[in-house]
């Protein structure tokens, strides 16, 4: 007996009622992108391994999809190596590229090699599968899209403001209520300047992300497990008890960080920002959350997280400045800020809240009876017509009994059923049945071609 097919974990089928909600966020997002001057672009599903590793630390190193060489991968290892067995020295001589991890390095790469063709500002977004070797879970896959909208070539921070406000406009028009935080990572860097221990300074942040989840107990503990002191602790401690409006929050800081330059360019910027997002009205609030960190290094100025509100899920979406994220291909000082947005999560989000009326599954409109050879081509000429007229139509490919075609569209929700046989085809027109009243008229095709449009 032949073993049942599977699919990897962590990877999934798609239905076409499942495509048809996926296809909605997407048509959503793409719609909001274009509206601020966003450019589409794609990359590669796979790049040069050299161009990914290293790029995201050591557990990011770890979790990247290689692919082995084509042909005798094992040609180039010795029998020593492979008895060694050094995954370090042994994979960049079986696998030269890579499954991307995420859009963001693969992005830095196609600027630095298009940057004679590119206008900068360039504003690109892009929405494309990624892949990452992780341990799968409610909300986590191992394939799974990303959809990101990033602008390098300039340091405006109103840039800044537009892609706060990007993030309220998509989700306003997708009816999911969030909340988006915003910090700055200059302010961060301004607080680590009240620790003793400096080199403890990304222990530190990775901790103090952690206080919504751990709360400030937790975070305290996990800060002297990392070897910061009680003195730093006790200097920083005003962090975890702040409280009121974005405005009181920037002059708790003002006074906490007067005497660190990075903390007030960062409490500059900030205030820029939230100034302005408020004069804008969004929708949704945004509010400084002076925790947020993001677990992303190269981040160098305003960083953001969305989450849903009434929702138990993680943040649906994440991004924030940096100053030179191209560097790493040898394109130095190009400034840009980008967001990102979870499109499997935010499903899952819109699947808990009910959230797709409007998102319709591709079906035909109306389908055609087949009662035979003669009666099948009268329905196809007028079929053929419906079609260019953008209507959605199909005919039954076999003759046979009419319970079982009827069945067929009912189980496909096809709204209409058009019956043609020997009077139908003698008196030009067609019985059109409404499959959910059962309601039957005798209709011409101009007559049906509107009804449907």
């Amino acid at each position: 007996m032949a073993q049942k097919p599977g699919i990897p974990k962590g990877t999934r089928d798609f239905t076409a009622e499942e495509l048809a909600k996926r296809n909605y966020i997407i048509q959503t997002l793409k719609q909001e992108f274009e509206k601020q001057g966003f450019e589409p672009i794609e990359t590669p599903s796979f790049e040069n391994l050299s161009t990914l590793t290293g790029k995201y630390g050591d557990e990011g190193d770890r979790l990247i999809f290689k692919i082995l060489n084509s042909g005798d991968y094992l040609k180039k290892i010795s029998d020593e190596e492979l008895l060694q067995r050094d995954l370090k020295k042994i994979t960049p001589k079986i696998s030269e590229k890579a499954l991307r991890y995420d859009l963001t390095v693969p992005f830095a790469r196609f600027v630095v090699q298009h940057q004679n063709d590119l206008v900068f500002p360039f504003k690109r977004y892009q929405i494309q599968p990624v892949w990452r070797a992780d341990r799968p879970q409610k909300g986590r896959f191992r394939e799974f899209y990303q959809c990101d909208a990033d602008v390098v070539g300039s340091n405006s921070l109103w840039q800044d403001v537009e892609l706060a406000l990007l993030y309220d406009k998509v989700f306003y028009q997708l009816k999911i209520p969030v909340l988006i935080k915003i910090n700055n990572r200059k302010i961060l860097s301004g607080l680590s300047d009240l620790l003793k221990e400096k080199d403890k300074f990304t222990q530190f942040i990775v901790a103090l992300d952690k206080l919504d989840k751990i709360g400030k107990e937790g975070v305290i503990n996990e800060m002297k497990i990392k070897g910061i002191s009680d003195e730093s602790i006790n200097t920083i401690k005003p962090v975890f008890d702040f409280e009121g409006n974005n405005f009181e929050k920037l002059n708790l800081l003002k006074n906490l960080l007067k005497n660190s330059e990075i903390g007030k360019k960062g409490i500059e910027e900030l205030e820029f920002v939230l100034t302005n997002i408020e004069a804008l009205n969004p929708v949704n609030p945004i509010v400084l959350d002076i925790t947020l960190a993001r677990g992303l290094n190269y981040y160098t100025g305003s960083i953001y997280e969305v989450t849903a509100q009434n929702v138990s899920m993680g943040s649906i979406g994440g991004g924030g400045r940096y100053d030179d994220l191209t560097g790493i291909f040898g394109l130095k000082n190009l400034s840009g800020i980008g967001i990102s947005f979870g499109l499997d999560r935010i499903y899952l989000v819109m699947e808990e809240l009910g959230l797709f009326e409007n998102a319709k599954k591709t079906r035909p409109e109306i389908l055609f009876l087949n009662f035979g050879e003669k009666e099948a081509l009268y329905s196809l000429q007028a079929i053929q017509q419906l079609r260019q007229n953008n209507i959605k139509a199909e005919l039954y490919p076999d003759t046979g009994k009419i319970k079982k075609q009827m069945n067929y569209a009912n189980r496909r929700n096809i709204p209409y059923v058009a019956l043609a046989g020997t009077d139908e085809m003698e008196q030009e027109n067609f019985t059109l049945k409404n499959m959910k009243t059962g309601e039957q008229e005798k209709i011409d095709l101009d007559t049906l071609i509107n009804k449907l449009k």
